[in-house]
C-alpha cells in the first residue's frame, strides 16, 4: 500500500503474521524507499542507506582536519570505524542525532586581523557530509556561472581569468568585502533557502541544529549562537553558496542584469563600465545587504579604477585583490612580442609574505645535519602547491617571491660545507646553481625555473 510522504511515495511496512512472500515483498519494498521519507512505526524515523555514512566518512577522511572538541584525531576515529560509523547512522536515522560544540581556534589573516575558525569533531563532519551529499545535488545546479566557491568542477583559478578577462573590457571594478559574513549568516533566511530546494524533513532538521551549535571557546567556555555557521564546517561553504545565491547573485541577475560579476563564497568582485555605475550598484548593494542581515566593511569594500596603458585616468584605488591575486597595472607582451602595460594578475603581497613566512619556518639554515635530498622531501610538497597555484598568472612574480628559497639554500650551503664557510655567501649561491643546473629535478623550485640567481 502507498501513501503520499514528503518527498514521494512511501511505502508501509506490514505488520503482524503475513504471508512470507507477502512479507519478503514489504522488506524488498522498503529496501527501495527513497532517501529521508517517514516509514512505519516499527522502523527508524528517516531512511538513511548506510552507503550514504560510508561514502562521507571516506570524504572526510580525504580532506583530514583537527580534532574538535572531544580531542578525537581521525586516527583514533579510525580504530573503532564500523562502530563510530554505525552510530552516527542510528542517530541520524532516528532523529536522535544533536551535534556536539564546534570547537574555535582563531588565526591571523594574511592582511591582519583574526579569522575565527569553528572546528567541529570527526563524527559530526562525517554526519554533516551526509547531509552535504544529499542536499548539494539538488542546490548546485541553480547556482549561478559565474559563482566559484567550493563547487564540484569550479575553482578559484576559473574566477581569477574570468576576472581578469572582463577587466580588460570593463573600466571600473567593485571589490567587494563583507563583514564578518560567516559570522553573521542570519539563520532564518539560510533555513528559509534550504526549505526550497528539498522537502526532506531530516536535511532541514540538522541544518538548523548545526546552525544553533554552540561554540566553545579555547578557556572551554560555550556560548550559543543565533547568527552565523562555522567556518570550518563541511556544510557551511554549500550553506553559504546557498544564503548568497538568493541575496545576491540572483538579485543582481534581476536588478542589474547587465553588471557581470565573479563571486568565490563571499569574494566578490562586480565589474562596471563607468564610476557613475559602480557607485550606483555600490550603494544598491549595500542596501540589499542590509535588507538581508548583513553589512559591507567600510574601508575594505572600495570602487576600484582598471588603470593600465590606454586607461589613464586618475583615481584613488588602482589595483585590488581577489583570491591572493592583486589585479594592477604590469607590463606584458602581446602576441607580436610587443610590450604594453595591461591590467593583470599576479600573486599579492599578503601571499608572497606568507610564503616567505613560511619558507623562514623552516629554519633551513640550522639543518645542516640533513642532506639536499632531506630538503627536498622537506619542501618539494609545499613549493609545488605554491607554484600550481600562484604561478598561473603572471609566472615570473611568483618565481621572483620563491628565490628567497634558494637565498635560504644558500646560507644552509655556506654553513654546513666547510669549504664554504671562510669566504663569502656568494660562492655557496654559485655552487647551489651549478647543482641546479646539473640536476634540475632535484628541487621542484628548480623544475619551476626558479635556480640560484649567479649575481646574488
Amino acid at each position: 500500500m502507498h501513501r503520499k510522504g514528503t518527498d514521494g511515495p512511501v511505502v508501509a511496512r506490514n505488520s503482524g503474521n503475513a504471508e512470507g512472500a507477502k512479507g519478503s515483498d514489504s522488506r524488498a519494498a522498503a529496501r527501495r524507499q527513497p532517501v529521508g521519507e517517514e516509514r512505519g512505526a516499527n522502523a527508524k524515523a528517516f531512511d538513511i542507506p548506510k552507503q550514504l555514512v560510508v561514502e562521507a566518512y571516506r570524504r572526510v577522511k580525504a580532506n583530514r582536519g583537527a580534532a574538535g572538541v572531544d580531542g578525537e584525531t581521525l586516527r583514533q576515529f579510525e580504530t573503532d570505524r564500523k562502530n563510530q560509523l554505525y552510530k552516527i547512522w542510528n542517530r541520524l536515522s532516528s532523529g536522535s542525532y544533536f551535534p556536539p560544540a564546534v570547537r574555535l581556534v582563531e588565526i591571523e589573516k594574511d592582511g591582519g586581523g583574526i579569522r575565527p575558525l569553528g572546528i567541529p569533531t570527526v563524527a559530526d563532519r562525517i554526519a554533516q557530509a551526509v547531509v552535504k551529499q544529499v542536499l548539494e545535488p539538488h542546490v548546485d545546479p541553480q547556482f549561478h556561472v559565474d559563482s566559484y566557491g567550493y563547487r564540484p568542477g569550479k575553482s578559484a583559478h576559473m574566477a581569477v581569468a574570468r576576472a581578469r578577462r572582463r577587466c580588460w573590457t570593463y573600466d571600473w571594478v567593485i571589490d567587494l568585502d563583507i563583514k564578518g559574513f560567516f559570522d553573521n549568516l542570519p539563520h532564518e533566511y539560510v533555513e528559509r533557502a534550504v526549505a526550497r530546494h528539498t522537502t526532506l524533513p531530516w536535511v532541514r532538521l540538522y541544518v538548523a541544529r548545526w546552525l544553533r551549535a554552540p561554540i566553545q571557546r579555547p578557556d572551554g567556555t560555550q556560548e550559543r549562537r543565533d547568527k552565523g555557521t562555522p567556518q570550518g564546517g563541511v556544510i557551511s561553504p554549500l550553506l553559504a553558496n546557498l544564503f548568497l545565491h538568493y541575496a545576491l547573485d540572483r538579485w543582481l541577475q534581476r536588478h542589474h542584469p547587465i553588471v557581470p560579476f565573479e563571486r568565490y563564497a563571499d569574494d566578490m568582485i562586480v565589474h562596471c563600465r563607468s564610476e557613475q555605475e559602480a557607485q550606483r550598484v555600490l550603494a544598491a548593494i549595500r542596501e540589499r545587504l542590509a535588507a538581508c542581515g548583513l553589512e559591507l566593511h567600510p574601508t575594505k569594500t572600495r570602487v576600484v579604477y582598471c588603470k593600465d596603458g590606454r586607461r589613464r585616468q586618475q583615481s584613488e584605488h588602482v589595483s585590488f585583490d581577489f583570491l591572493g591575486h592583486t589585479f594592477r597595472a604590469r607590463p606584458a607582451k602581446d602576441r607580436r612580442g610587443q610590450t604594453f602595460v595591461g591590467f593583470l594578475p599576479a600573486i599579492s603581497r599578503n601571499a608572497a609574505q606568507a610564503i616567505r613566512q613560511a619558507i623562514a619556518e623552516w629554519r633551513l639554515t640550522s639543518r645542516t645535519s640533513q642532506s639536499l635530498q632531506d630538503l627536498a622531501t622537506l619542501t618539494n610538497p609545499t613549493v609545488r602547491g605554491w607554484m600550481n597555484y600562484y604561478g598561473r598568472f603572471y609566472r615570473s612574480e611568483c618565481q621572483r617571491v620563491l628565490q628567497s628559497l634558494n637565498d635560504a639554500l644558500s646560507r644552509w650551503a655556506h654553513r654546513k660545507f666547510k669549504i664554504f664557510r671562510r669566504g663569502s655567501r656568494r660562492v655557496a649561491v654559485r655552487w647551489l646553481r651549478r647543482v641546479a643546473l646539473r640536476d634540475p629535478t632535484a628541487l621542484a623550485l628548480w623544475q619551476h625555473g626558479v635556480v640560484p640567481d649567479a649575481r646574488l
